[in-house]
């Protein structure tokens, strides 16, 4: 984890914070717990907001962290997958929780307006 090694963190919540948080990365941690082991570019299309370069950068971090895992095949092209490490699966409860959290707290705000 040399990627947070020097940072200070005041609690648990906020280390699992600078992992999981910012925009993109519980996307993607989504679509490799949902869907399984994806390629750069299929990533990439489950999600077209994101740059290739921003990608890139998350998933680096995330493997950096040991959350996701990346395996390079040793073919021409090139073929290199990223899956959920161990850990990384230990998240998918808490996506699970987020994702049901924000659906009821949809469904009660759009109630709470149509009243």
């Amino acid at each position: 984890m040399s990627r947070l090694e020097n940072k200070v963190f005041h609690c648990e919540k906020e280390l699992t914070l600078s992992i999981i948080g910012g925009k993109w990365k519980m996307l993607i941690l989504w679509h490799l717990g949902k869907e399984g082991t994806k390629r750069f570019s299929e990533l990439k299309s489950l999600m077209p907001a994101i740059t290739q370069r921003m990608l890139v950068n998350q998933l680096r971090e995330l493997e950096e962290d040991n959350i996701v895992a990346r395996k390079v095949y040793p073919v021409v092209p090139p073929k290199v997958e990223y899956s959920l490490t161990a850990q990384g699966e230990t998240l998918m409860p808490i996506l699970d929780s987020m994702y049901e959290w924000g659906k009821n707290y949809i469904e009660g705000t759009l109630e709470n307006r149509a009243e």
